[in-house]
């Protein structure tokens, strides 16, 4: 599909480019020409009115000056004088045929193609005079330009195929990490899938074997229990990264008292790391406010404490502070001892179904989480950011507060 995608795109743009280079370069073909015959033109009617007047050698004229000859006939189109300098007058039979070509062209200004020249034709009620410029020069500088455009064209075409080719790749890179991320999603939620659904499927099968005991059946049953709700956490957790890929989320944005919102969002979360051994502190600047959805920023707060809580050392502490970053930030930090993240682990903290220990989807966790928290920092305009020094592991969160 990228494949197919990047060549759509090339074909598309050097289709753009090929019409591009048609239009400008016939254009530039159709002044030139079209300048060239009209100063040709307007020579030639300046001879038809003076056709003895001489120019004077080196006089400055805005007139180009073409090679010509002019013939005067009589009434009934016999040759009466001929005049000029670039040609030889004294063929007979070559002049009658201009003349009779002239005479005959049903435009008094034309081309005879065969002898490359231009005649312009003037009419009183006696006499007719016929003015003829040669035109091999302006046709070879129209030969020369079309020559050169096409050198240009195929140089340009090649020049901007070439480009095309490399933004084609450059262009379909977010696509193809997409559809990267997208097959790795649904590999990854299968995978998840497959371990509760296979111990659903084993408990109900046990629970039909003849002579469960009571006691098996309860244990049986718990085990169903168990794994349907933590199917019903992940199968939640995906349906809510989808709703804000899609931006289906339509989320009611208001003025959140975020120092009051955390204060009273660590109170459940106390009694949790107490049962874990953990001790939990937090330094929360008072009358902090920011302008986002509360619901989401709640989410935001549960998702960061019950990271901390499951990846913190025996017995470790954790700090959750709340401070102002200047006159218009501030700083939600999550902070917990814990094993040291490598570099390359911090990298791919916030990407889904990742998790530095695969051993901690028993407890519940399936890496989804943290995606969801970069995902809700998103929807109000924050960043969020992880790192790993001293032994202390830390989440922040920077928001726009009022």
């Amino acid at each position: 599909m990228i494949r197919r995608l990047r060549v759509k795109f090339v074909v598309i743009n050097m289709t753009i480019v090929a019409l591009m280079l048609s239009a400008v370069f016939g254009l530039v073909y159709h002044f030139t020409r079209s300048d060239l015959e009209d100063k040709s033109i307007r020579m030639m009617e300046s001879i038809a009115r003076n056709p003895f007047q001489i120019g004077v050698p080196g006089e400055q004229s805005e007139q180009i000056r073409l090679p010509f000859f002019i013939l005067q006939l009589g009434p009934g189109g016999e040759l009466i004088a001929s005049s000029g300098g670039y040609y030889d007058l004294s063929d007979q039979e070559f002049l009658h045929d201009l003349i009779v070509k002239a005479l005959s062209a049903p435009k008094s200004i034309g081309v005879l193609k065969e002898y490359g020249l231009r005649y312009y034709r003037t009419n009183t009620h006696l006499t007719h005079s016929l003015v003829f410029a040669d035109i091999s020069s302006e046709t070879a500088a129209l030969r020369g330009l079309v020559r050169n455009c096409s050198l240009i064209a195929a140089v340009s075409f090649a020049v901007f195929l070439a480009v095309s080719i490399w933004l084609s790749g450059w262009a379909v890179r977010p696509v193809e990490e997409a559809w990267r991320q997208q097959r790795q999603f649904v590999a990854d939620a299968s995978h998840e899938l497959k371990t509760p659904l296979t111990v659903i499927m084993t408990n109900a099968e046990l629970l039909q074997s003849p002579g469960c005991e009571e006691e098996k059946r309860k244990q049986f049953s718990e085990g169903i229990l168990t794994m349907s709700r933590q199917m019903r956490g992940l199968i939640e957790q995906m349906l809510d990264l989808a709703r804000a890929d899609s931006g289906q989320t339509e989320e009611v944005f208001a003025t959140v008292d975020i120092s009051r919102l955390i204060a009273d969002g660590i109170l459940p979360f106390e009694p949790v790391y107490f049962e874990h051994g953990l001790s939990l502190f937090s330094e929360i600047e008072e009358e902090i406010r920011v302008w986002g959805s509360e619901e989401r920023l709640r989410q935001l707060l549960e998702i960061l404490l019950d990271n901390a809580c499951k990846y913190s050392a025996e017995n470790g502490r954790v700090w959750v502070k709340l401070k102002r970053q200047g006159k218009s930030r501030c700083v939600l930090a999550v902070e917990n001892e814990g094993a040291p993240i490598s570099p390359e682990e911090l990298r791919q903290l916030f990407k889904r179904f990742y998790r530095a220990d695969s051993a901690r989807s028993a407890s519940g966790s399936y890496g989804l989480g943290l995606s969801i928290a970069e995902r809700i920092v998103q929807l109000h305009k924050g960043k969020i950011k992880a790192e790993s020094r001293g032994g202390i592991n830390s989440f922040s969160v920077e928001l726009t507060c009022l």
